[in-house]
């Protein structure tokens, strides 16, 4: 028999990207902010938009709502890309719930604080979340990269897979 002390144990369930990172949504109309540790029980798939959605007259994107089968309501967009992806997502029988930009991820990179809310959060059949960032890789500029890296790392510290311009398309 393996002895093991407390400490150690503990040890083993901490990360500390869970507190590295905190998340900032809406929950019954209130915003509210917590640490990612702190948010493994949200159900982020039933998350509304933490931001508007524009549609600027002249503007270079393609804005919308997308009446969404899998959730019965509709789901925002803002480009052709993200409206493509959720026709997608909404057709994979593994997905049981979306939403469009759930939360805000906070974060500091050494020098300042830093802040980026991913395109989608689904929720997959078999309980595991996914976050869903929609950019076509000629657009990632460093400033998404890095945003995208901070987002791996959150995700992978609570479990939550990952697709984005860099990561495989799972849809």
């Amino acid at each position: 028999m393996v002895k093991v002390a407390a400490g150690e144990l503990a040890e083993a369930y901490t990360d500390p990207d869970l507190a590295a990172f905190e998340l900032r949504f809406r929950e019954d109309a209130v915003q509210v902010r917590r640490s990612l540790g702190a948010c493994w029980n949200v159900r982020f798939e039933y998350a509304v938009p933490v931001r508007p959605f524009r549609w600027p007259k002249g503007g270079e994107s393609f804005a919308g709502w997308y009446f969404c089968a899998t959730t019965g309501g509709h789901i925002g967009y803002e480009s052709w890309l993200e409206r493509d992806r959720l026709i997608l997502l909404d057709a994979d029988p593994q997905v049981r719930g979306i939403a469009s930009q759930p939360f805000w991820l906070h974060w500091h990179d050494g020098v300042r604080r830093r802040r980026h809310a991913p395109d989608y959060f689904v929720r997959l059949a078999n309980g595991r979340g996914r976050v869903v960032d929609v950019r076509a890789a000629d657009r990632v500029d460093d400033a998404a990269a890095k945003a995208f890296a901070a987002t791996e790392r959150a995700c992978r510290a609570v479990d939550w897979s990952l697709t984005g311009p860099e990561f495989p398309i799972r849809c």
